[in-house]
């Protein structure tokens, strides 16, 4: 239970830090021509209780509403080691990618839509990826 405990509150300083991250990192990246900085955030989720159409439904109530300007989504397949134990889980993932720019009201919406599949889901951690990127639509 101690390093469950010890793992969350890494991950909440990490999360914290990313927030901060954000806006400074995309103010100093170098973008040429048509392109802007802004942020790429990468959402990893486990999908090994949750059917196709449950799946459907939440990007459609939770994700969609939260990033109506656009979003890509694709299927993966992830796999995990819980601590303390030999056995890797595979699993079937979905992974959504969506550009933002930098900002606290960004980060604040990918938080709920983690919050949201964990609670909904029973799911215990949903991957995070966010880095700096130099983008034009």
């Amino acid at each position: 239970m101690g390093v469950i405990r010890s793992a969350r509150v890494a991950m909440i300083g990490l999360l914290a830090s990313l927030a901060g991250f954000g806006v400074t990192q995309a103010q100093t990246i170098q973008c040429s021509g048509a392109q802007q900085p802004w942020m790429v955030a990468e959402l990893l989720f486990g999908r090994s209780r949750v059917s196709e159409a449950s799946w459907t439904r939440f990007l459609a109530g939770e994700i969609t509403p939260r990033f109506p300007d656009g979003l890509t989504v694709y299927d993966a397949k992830g796999q995990w080691r819980p601590p303390g134990r030999q056995t890797i889980i595979r699993e079937r993932t979905k992974v959504v990618m969506i550009a933002t720019p930098p900002g606290a009201e960004n980060d604040s919406r990918l938080q709920q839509v983690i919050a949201a599949y964990k609670h909904r889901f029973d799911q215990k951690s949903v991957g995070l990826i966010v880095r700096p990127a130099c983008v034009s639509f």
